[in-house]
């Protein structure tokens, strides 16, 4: 395929991710070039940190770098591989964060805030609270993942379909579906402040 086709194009990272398989560095930097952006972003709306997400970007094209031979585009495009790695890395470096951050402030993380909240924001609270964010943890995947990025991370549901690599109505279900269970939890937990949509 012609790498010199328009960048805007989904076959343009595919057959330069192709190249990258094969060795070629150019290749590779211009997949970078293209990608590395969208990557970036998507990993600071992840763990809000510029620094940490630039070197999950890193880590990212370290991995596709070593890894680009053994890519299946059956399984999708090289777009949504990239982001979907992004997406892996950058939650496995917020729990990372979370859990250290925990335990130096054990006690400011523990005051609950305003129960006024309605359900969606009560999600990002679970995600900032030790509590409650082990509720969303227990409504479990693929819907933790989906809440987190949807509401914790700042994700549409178009853009979650991407880092998560689902149609778009598979993405919209699965933040319906969760924003269910968590629900229910918290109300088995007795929260019942909230205003519900």
């Amino acid at each position: 395929m012609d790498i010199g086709a328009s960048p805007q194009s989904s076959q343009w990272c595919d057959a330069l991710l192709e190249q990258v398989a094969r060795g070629d560095q150019h290749a590779f930097e211009q997949l970078f070039d293209h990608l590395a952006p969208q990557a970036l972003g998507l990993a600071t709306r992840i763990i809000h940190d510029h620094a940490q997400a630039e070197e999950v970007v890193q880590e990212v094209f370290v991995e596709v770098w070593r890894k680009a031979p053994q890519f299946d585009a059956t399984l999708g495009g090289a777009r949504s591989w990239v982001l979907r790695l992004t997406r892996m890395r950058s939650i496995d470096r917020l729990r990372s964060f979370i859990a250290s951050h925990d335990r130096e402030e054990k006690d400011a993380t523990q005051r609950a805030a305003s129960w006024s909240l309605s359900v969606e924001e009560e999600a990002v609270s679970a995600v900032e609270n030790a509590e409650l964010r082990q509720i969303v943890d227990d409504i479990g995947e693929p819907h933790t993942t989906a809440i987190v990025l949807a509401f914790f991370a700042g994700l549409t549901h178009s853009e979650l379909a991407e880092a998560t690599g689902v149609p778009l109505g598979t993405a919209k279900t699965r933040v319906r579906d969760g924003l269910r269970k968590l629900k229910t939890l918290l109300d088995g937990k007795g929260v019942t402040h909230y205003d519900p949509r």
